[in-house]
């Protein structure tokens, strides 16, 4: 038998009670057989990106994600979409995981969703983080397009309970998984 595909779920909101987090605990428990899927340590310890901050050397939180990214050999995005983009805390995470050589983004396998209570669920953001996929040189999955629109209506007691959302994001897990296979 082969190694699982490990896979890391990096959540791009800090709220608590976070859709986008219960999202992705649903794709932690969704999970096909032949995955290991862990989720990253929280972003929102990272400081802002300041390259007179880096010459000092990596502070701790940004040293714990490229960790943590350099276990994984994919990535699965989960996050909200503010102002019709990438939410600043997610951007500046992948800014600092993506300084240096051996940035740990490189050559992996890739998803996105997110949760939102308007009804595009996250559409454009995911678009946006493609595109800064496209430098990091990850290879994101097409299909299927998970963006949980009226959020508030398919979560419950702090899991997602909408049964034909929860099919959508298994089958995202499984074509993840399939990727990161393919990438080997």
């Amino acid at each position: 038998m082969t190694d699982p595909v490990r896979i890391l779920g990096v959540c791009g909101s800090l709220r608590a009670g976070s859709y986008n987090l219960m999202a992705l605990k649903a794709a932690m428990e969704l999970a096909p057989e032949g995955v290991e899927m862990r989720l990253a340590p929280s972003i929102g310890d990272i400081p802002l990106f300041n390259e007179d901050v880096e010459r000092e050397g990596m502070p701790a939180p940004v040293k714990s994600f490229r960790e943590a990214l350099g276990w994984a050999e994919a990535v699965l995005f989960v996050s909200p979409e503010y102002n019709h983009s990438i939410p600043g805390v997610l951007k500046n995470a992948i800014d600092w995981a993506s300084r240096g050589a051996d940035q740990p983004f490189a050559d992996k396998a890739a998803a996105v969703m997110g949760a939102s209570p308007g009804g595009m669920g996250s559409s454009r953001m995911q678009l946006h983080l493609r595109h800064v996929g496209v430098m990091l040189d990850l290879h994101f999955v097409n299909k299927p397009e998970v963006m949980i629109g009226s959020a508030p209506s398919k979560f419950a007691d702090g899991r997602l309970t909408d049964e034909p959302t929860r099919v959508f994001v298994g089958k995202l897990v499984t074509a993840l998984r399939d990727l990161a296979v393919r990438l080997r």
